[in-house]
């Protein structure tokens, strides 16, 4: 005699956890190392993390200020794009130099070039394609 296994199908509600402020720090932190392996310039980083490039400046020596929601989703996405390049190439120097490469998915921009943008939806189009290119979608 078989058991048939019983799935749930109910629809649940999903709710997302929010990114906490003490996460956010941590994530700021990494973020700021991160800018420094990809060779960014304070004007860069200030205009990825969409704050002015005092504050960048002050918060990158440790007087870090609040960070938004829109701020905790840009960190949360250049985290993202951190860590699928870094599943993409076994040496970490190419997923550095990679983020200024020209990338024909890009019509020959790089994907800094697309992240200086400065939107969160452009922060979030490189992380979708290094996503799908990691197959992680």
């Amino acid at each position: 005699m078989t058991a048939l296994l019983q799935i749930d199908t109910t629809p649940h509600e999903f709710h997302p956890t929010p990114i906490t402020d003490a996460e956010a720090a941590a994530m700021f932190r990494a973020t700021v190392a991160m800018f420094a392996k990809w060779d960014l310039t304070d004007d860069q980083a200030a205009t990825l993390l969409d704050v002015p490039v005092r504050s960048y400046r002050r918060w990158k020596a440790g007087e870090q200020g609040r960070i938004d929601r829109d701020g905790k989703a840009r960190l949360s996405n250049l985290m993202g794009v951190h860590k699928a390049l870094r599943y993409m190439f076994r040496e970490p120097e190419r997923s550095y130099r990679w983020i200024k490469t020209p990338n024909a998915a890009f019509r020959g921009a790089s994907a800094l070039d697309i992240m200086l943008g400065g939107e969160l939806t452009d922060l979030m189009r490189v992380r979708r394609y290094v996503d799908a290119e990691r197959g992680g979608w």
